[in-house]
């Protein structure tokens, strides 16, 4: 039976590289406190950068740290510190876009094969020729423009003889994989220095008024749907791809975990079954459905995306699940304590979410503070007792719908 790929999971802090991690990733990435594309996240600083890869590597779990801004002189001051804390922390690989980092890196690990080098996506490879320049630069592995489909990524893996990743879940991007400056001229923040406004979320009016008869018209013309790349599993692993990647570092504990678990899911399917041919299919539908999304589409990854896949209403993604709180400790044939993360109150069924089974229903019909007083609502970052479940594990997530 072929390998299946790498599932590359968004750690947008220590927490949520735990839940990534336990839920099934077999690699996370994520940024520290300069240096890469997602300033808004809450990212990493020294002591959790330390604690987030020892957990990791405890875990059978790899780390790849991303160094994918758009560089100026004054950001290579600090630079060599922080690759050298890198190499120290056994850091698996960088994620970089500019070649003069890639110096950098080259120059300041230990050895040749300390830390391995990815090509961010922010560098827009899609074919070939520019792959193998890539390679003869230090490069183990391209991380492919959105631009590219599966076939195409196929082809560039086996004629340069490198290895590939592909987004397959997450928020898509108008422009060549982010290589945009409308958020620089409408809110003076630059994306490709890890400060999008994602100014193309927003509704724009087009101006006719040159024009006999044509209305003024208002429009997200701009706006992407969604990548789902589920149903497509099986092309991606007949093709070869070697990792596949979630988007989302700046999305909740309850994306990153329940979108990890779905796909590793359906790669333990493939490894016992060789094939997706279940009615799983449509629960691992319905799970990536209860996520905060947009509409869903398959983007570039068969055919080249079209107006199809523009998401022309007002940025309101689509939720019905919310994160009510993160499973602490596990008092069996007792309680379970968890931390509050939404609020909720004694009547509502809850959802548990395990590692490793299916979705479990909580009725919670009381719920106790941590000196077991009975309480009618919960409060976001309190610790609060509910109902024992015995699929329960520490860290893992329980959900409730929202309009119960």
């Amino acid at each position: 039976m072929r390998g299946v790929p790498e599932i590359l999971a968004p750690a947008g802090n220590l927490e949520k590289l735990k839940v990534a991690v336990l839920y099934g990733a077999d690699a996370v990435y994520l940024g520290g406190q300069k240096f890469s594309l997602r300033s808004a996240a809450d990212n990493f600083t020294e002591n959790e950068l330390r604690e987030g890869v020892q957990f990791a590597h405890a875990n059978g779990a790899l780390v790849y740290v991303v160094l994918n801004a758009f560089f100026h002189d004054k950001d290579f001051l600090e630079l060599p510190r922080f690759i050298e804390l890198l190499d120290e922390l056994r850091v698996d690989a960088v994620i970089v876009s500019d070649l003069g980092v890639i110096e950098m890196v080259k120059k300041y690990r230990i050895d040749k094969s300390s830390i391995d080098i990815h090509l961010s996506t922010q560098t827009s490879c899609l074919n070939v020729e520019s792959a193998k320049l890539w390679k003869r630069q230090g490069v183990t592995r391209i991380v492919l423009g959105r631009e590219v489909s599966i076939e195409e990524a196929k082809k560039i893996k086996h004629q340069a003889e490198i290895e590939v990743e592909m987004f397959i879940h997450g928020s898509m991007c108008m422009s060549y994989s982010g290589n945009c400056v409308i958020s620089n001229y409408t809110q003076g923040r630059d994306s490709n220095r890890g400060g999008c406004a994602h100014s193309c979320r927003f509704e724009y009016e087009m101006n006719f008024s040159n024009f006999n008869n044509i209305k003024n018209r208002k429009n997200f013309f701009m706006s992407s749907k969604d990548l789902n790349g589920i149903r497509l599993m099986k092309q991606f692993i007949e093709n070869g791809i070697n990792s596949i990647k979630v988007e989302g570092r700046m999305k909740s504990h309850h994306y990153a975990g329940t979108v990890t678990k779905v796909y590793k899911d359906a790669l333990d399917y493939y490894k016992k079954n060789g094939d997706f041919l279940s009615e799983d299919l449509k629960r691992w539908d319905l799970e990536l459905q209860k996520v905060s999304h947009r509409e869903y589409s398959e983007a570039n990854l068969v055919e080249v995306a079209g107006s199809e896949t523009i998401y022309n209403e007002r940025e309101n993604e689509i939720t019905d699940y919310v994160v009510a709180g993160v499973v602490v400790e596990v008092v069996p044939d007792k309680f379970l304590l968890i931390e509050v993360k939404s609020h909720f109150s004694p009547g509502e069924v809850l959802e548990l979410v395990p590692f490793d089974e299916e979705t479990q229903s909580i009725e919670c019909y009381w719920v106790k503070t941590f000196d077991n007083i009975l309480i009618e609502k919960t409060n976001p970052g309190t610790l609060v007792k509910i109902p024992y479940n015995p699929f329960a594990k520490e860290l893992n997530l329980i959900r409730r719908k929202l309009n119960q």
